[in-house]
Formats: structure tokens, sequence, C-alpha cells
């Protein structure tokens, strides 16, 4: 019987010792898991750092040109040159507006309806245009890709009227 009594001591010792081991491992695997996604994670916000000073790099690179452009119209303001500075800043505005829509940048459109997603209305006016037209753009817009950067800001007709501003809905002859 004394056997017997060791052989069931020692099988809970063993089965413990299992256990703890199995957790060591355990715990040993899930460490070595958290110290890897950390270095993963540190390593992905390094990349993106990078990735934005490189951006941020070409960017500038294009637009030194055109502050060389800017210098040779402030330099022709100076010799009261005003056909030369009217050209260099027509040039200095196109090469500006050919570089943004390389990036993507374009005009908000704003002919024809009120469009809230892409236009900020500043005003209503009584005219002869439809209710709700755009009859006069303040402010041009611009997107970036599918982003509305800046809204336009514009001014709509608020349909015919006799110089006061319709509250209601006008009823059009035709």
């Amino acid at each position: 019987m004394t056997d017997e009594q060791h052989v069931e001591e020692e099988a809970p010792v063993d089965e413990l010792t299992l256990v703890t081991q199995e957790r060591d491992e355990y715990l040993d695997a899930l460490q070595r898991l958290k110290a890897e996604f950390d270095n993963y994670r540190k390593r992905v916000a390094r990349d993106q750092q990078e990735l934005a000073a490189r951006a941020h790099e070409r960017l500038v690179k294009e637009l030194v040109p055109i502050l060389d452009d800017l210098e040779r119209a402030l330099e022709a303001v100076a010799q009261h040159e005003e056909a030369q500075l009217e050209e260099g800043v027509r040039l200095v505005h196109r090469s500006l507006g050919d570089l943004l829509a390389r990036e993507g940048l374009t005009e908000v459109q704003t002919a024809g309806k009120f469009d809230p997603h892409t236009q900020e209305a500043l005003l209503s006016q009584p005219s002869d245009e439809e209710e709700g037209s755009v009859i006069q753009v303040l402010q041009k817009g611009y997107s970036l890709g599918d982003r509305v950067l800046r809204p336009a800001r514009v001014v709509i007709s608020a349909g015919p009227g006799d110089g006061a501003l319709n509250s209601g809905v006008s009823e059009s002859s035709g």
C-alpha cells in the first residue's frame, strides 16, 4: 500500500508541474508576440513618418521653381516693368495651377444648381434664374480626389422677386 500511496502522490505533482510548464510556455509565447507587435507598430509609425517626409520634400522641391518665378516678378516690379510683372504673375499662377492639378487638385464645379456637398451659400438674392441656382461665385472651391478641401462660396438665386427675399416657393409660368 505504500507503493500505491507513493504513485498517487507523484501523479498530482507531475500534473501540477506539467500545467505550470504549459502556463510558462504560453506566457513566454505571449510575451514574445507582444514584443513583436510593439516592434511592428514602431516600424510602421517610422515608415509613415518617412513617407510623409518624402512627400513633403517632393512637394517643396516642386514649389521652388514657382518661388523663383515670384522673385522674378518682384524684380520686374522694382524696375517698373508692368508688362513683365503681369506676365510674371500669369506664369506663377499657371505654374502653381499645373503643379496642384498634377497632385490631383480640381476646381469645384459651380454651374447650375446649388450643391450643399461642395458649395457654401453665403447669400440668397432675387434673380431671373431658377430658385436654388448659383448666380455668383465669391470664392472658388477645390477638391482633392473625392474630398472637398474647401467648398465654393456662392450666391444663390431666391427666384424672381420684386427686390425682397422670397420666403416661399415661387411659381413659374410656362
